[in-house]
């Protein structure tokens, strides 16, 4: 099967394999293990050994967002969310529960936020002390850019939490380039094609040693975190973690490395991309951005309007043709989704094109424009 969802993602057979293991993670042969883990991701990270500590939990990419707001804003502060997708929404949710003032950047899902309106939000309410931003939505496949976003905070005098969780390992980020960025999350099943699992925090130790007190909560508390790293050691996992993903985390970092790091998994994710895109058009279909916003992890294509459609048949014909895509939407007019990362290659998206056509044709569907 063919997997082309935004994570988990297809593996290679490498990174599967090394999850058939009974572990001990506290077993001083395994604590090295996860020592390494957090120093590679820390290098992928752009991040320093004196500047900089990766803090990871059991969990989703939702838990870590949370415990990044929690952590890093205290009770009762305010955050700035650009909420121009599924997920920023999502994050809006997360920190307004959490017991944080969000002040909500509305935009369209459609294209990323720009610097002029960061620096005019910012400006206008002085109470902001961060912004939190997802880099990649996978709502829509936007890219919200911190290479655009960052100096404006920074110039702000303001602080920011990124929400790399289907970027990193991708798209380009450095935590060296910016000072402003207090912790970078992300986790091990997408761009780093792991196995689903665990989340991940590269944080500044100074901002996080500063948050000690703030979480509010003893699970979701990244300065304890780190703190827990202090006394027990860099290849001790506070609470028991999904130790045989971590194994299968390990074998998928020596394959990005392998592969040529993030440029070179960038420019696969591109070409993969790419190829969906032009070969949805070539079947009439109507992808959901523009090219130029169009990032490299995942296409969205509006649902025709011909009645002959309807997603959940749509999805399953596909399977029957060994490719398995998302039975939801997260866009705000009817799309279906495809993910163009994980072990995949452009040729594997040619044969999903072939299928995608074929798909439409078994259901009858001759009217391909959208259905908006």
């Amino acid at each position: 099967m063919l997997l082309l969802i935004p994570g988990p993602v297809q593996t290679r057979p490498e990174t599967r394999a090394a999850m058939a293991q009974d572990i001990a993670p506290w077993d001083n042969d395994f604590r090295p293990v996860y020592a390494g883990i957090r120093e590679r991701v820390r290098a992928i990270a752009g991040g320093t050994e004196a500047a900089h500590a990766t803090l990871a939990l059991q969990g989703c990419g939702h838990f870590m967002m949370e415990a990044a707001l929690r952590t890093f804003i205290p009770a009762g502060g305010k955050v700035l969310i650009p909420q121009n997708g599924a997920y920023a929404d999502r994050a809006v949710r997360l920190a307004g529960e959490a017991g944080r003032q969000v002040v909500a950047l509305a935009g369209p899902d459609t294209r990323p936020v720009t610097p002029e309106e960061i620096e005019a939000a910012l400006a206008a309410d002085p109470a902001i002390s961060h912004v939190a931003m997802v880099h990649n939505e996978t709502g829509s496949g936007i890219v919200n850019d911190p290479e655009a976003i960052g100096p404006v905070v920074r110039a702000a005098g303001r602080r920011l939490i990124l929400d790399s969780v289907s970027a990193f390992g991708a798209l380009p980020f450095s935590l060296a380039d910016h000072p402003e960025c207090d912790v970078v999350l992300f986790t091990s099943g997408k761009c780093l094609e792991g196995l689903p699992g665990i989340g991940f925090a590269v944080a500044r130790i100074d901002s996080v040693t500063a948050a000690a007190g703030n979480a509010g909560s003893w699970a979701f508390d990244l300065a304890d975190v780190y703190q827990h790293a202090l006394r027990a050691g860099w290849g001790s996992f506070r609470f028991t973690p999904p130790v045989q993903a971590l194994a299968a985390f390990a074998v998928a970092l020596d394959l990005h490395a392998a592969e040529g790091g993030q440029p070179a998994r960038l420019a696969r994710y591109r070409e993969t991309m790419r190829v969906l895109y032009e070969g949805v058009r070539g079947l009439g279909l109507t992808p959901y951005l523009d090219w130029r916003h169009q990032g490299p992890v995942i296409v969205t294509v509006h649902q025709p309007a011909d009645p002959a459609f309807a997603l959940q048949p749509f999805v399953d014909a596909l399977k029957r043709r060994g490719v398995l895509i998302s039975n939801f939407w997260n866009t705000r007019t009817p799309t279906f989704r495809i993910g163009c990362i994980g072990a995949i290659t452009p040729d594997d998206m040619r044969r999903a094109v072939t299928a995608i056509g074929d798909s439409l044709d078994e259901l009858g569907v001759k009217e391909r424009a959208p259905a908006l």
